[in-house]
């Protein structure tokens, strides 16, 4: 049977290193994850309760495809917590995840053949995503200088129908103040072309808080989820905010590709916005973690890396250890039983000599993983 070309995209690395970490599993190993970014905390508690007594008290069926009126509500609150913006609930997009935001952004925005800037090192589905959908992502190669973050004269001339950022990054951690984040808007406008800002990982930040595009501007699509501060990853819930005028486009599109949001997922989230002492707890492992990953990593010999502004993960040059990251990543696998992910995942380009580290899983775990870290680069380098 034959194949579409859309359906020619590269796979997620990353999952096939959390495979070849479960075969280790299944084979009696025990394997500390440093691979993907999952938090090793449950949803809180509140979630789950709530959820258990709406599967006793209704059906569940299905929501209407924004989403419940009374989460939007709920989130469109959060902005104004966060982050001091009046934000119209009306304009709160319900997702099946980060996942299902980006394919409606991508959908309502972009037509077939338009080029949409992205960061590299950067999340690599949204490269496939774009690739599926017949849109062709432009990779902007980002320097240390800039923290692996782009600025506005990687996109100059660029021709671009969009342009995306993250922050906090995947896989770097780095963030964009408010001035940098003005300044890639700016950018984006003068070509005319659309905005969007990956927000998931706000909520993880460590000495100074994120900044969200819509403290800057109306005229743009950020996306979030509960995936990474709420502990919520498997639930596939998430949510996106547009303008006013792109809202009816999101329905439409919704309606038929989604019909809506899960919704005992949704049940969870509203109730997960109310458990902050069990979020800040959670923080409260992150920042230690940080903290033994970055003592850590530079005694165990990866020495260039830099500190993350927020979310999970350490980025760590590795082009003196090897150039092949792939393979480095599956030796350290199978010698030293920890699950890292190589930087091809994130830049196709450069990620050849890169590693990324992810310290969301308990502090027990993180400690492990450096000792044995230790250990193998100690016996590589006799």
């Amino acid at each position: 049977m034959r194949n579409s070309t859309r359906s020619r995209v590269d796979p997620f690395i990353v999952m096939d290193v959390m495979e070849a970490a479960r075969r280790a599993e299944a084979e009696g190993r025990r394997i500390i994850h440093m691979e993907v970014g999952q938090p090793g905390t449950p949803a809180p508690r509140g979630a789950t309760q709530a959820l258990e007594r709406a599967m006793r008290d209704q059906p569940l069926g299905y929501t209407v495809a924004l989403g419940l009126p009374e989460l939007r509500a709920r989130i469109a609150r959060l902005y104004g917590d966060w982050y001091g913006v009046d934000l119209n609930s009306d304009r709160v997009v319900v997702t099946s995840g980060s996942s299902g935001g980006f394919i409606l952004a991508f959908t309502a925005l972009f037509d077939t053949g338009d080029r949409v800037g992205i960061g590299a090192p950067g999340y690599p589905s949204y490269r496939q995503i774009l690739r599926a959908l017949d849109l062709v992502p432009v990779d902007l190669p980002t320097a240390p200088e800039n923290r692996l973050q782009p600025v506005p004269a990687d996109v100059a001339g660029l021709d671009l129908a969009g342009l995306m950022v993250a922050s906090p990054a995947n896989p770097t951690g780095t963030m964009l103040d408010r001035a940098a984040m003005g300044a890639l808007i700016e950018a984006a406008q003068e070509q005319g072309a659309a905005f969007i800002s990956d927000e998931i990982y706000h909520g993880i930040e460590y000495e100074a808080k994120a900044v969200s595009a819509l403290e800057l501007t109306d005229d743009c699509y950020v996306i979030n989820s509960f995936s990474k501060y709420f502990s919520m990853t498997g639930w596939r819930i998430g949510w996106m905010v547009v303008p006013e005028d792109h809202v009816r486009v999101i329905e439409r599109i919704a309606q038929n590709m989604f019909i809506c949001p899960p919704h005992a997922s949704q049940v969870a989230a509203l109730a997960a916005m109310e458990c902050n002492d069990e979020l800040q707890a959670n923080m409260a492992v992150y920042r230690a973690n940080r903290a033994l990953m970055l003592d850590g990593l530079p005694k165990a010999g990866f020495t260039r890396i830099a500190p993350p502004d927020g979310a999970f993960y350490v980025y760590a040059d590795v082009s003196d250890l090897t150039d092949d990251s792939r393979a480095f990543a599956a030796e350290i696998l199978d010698k030293a039983g920890v699950a890292v992910t190589p930087g091809l995942d994130f830049d196709p380009v450069r990620g050849h000599g890169t590693l990324r580290f992810s310290y969301a899983r308990a502090t027990a775990d993180i400690e492990e993983g450096l000792a044995r870290l230790t250990r193998f680069m100690a016996e590589r380098q006799a």
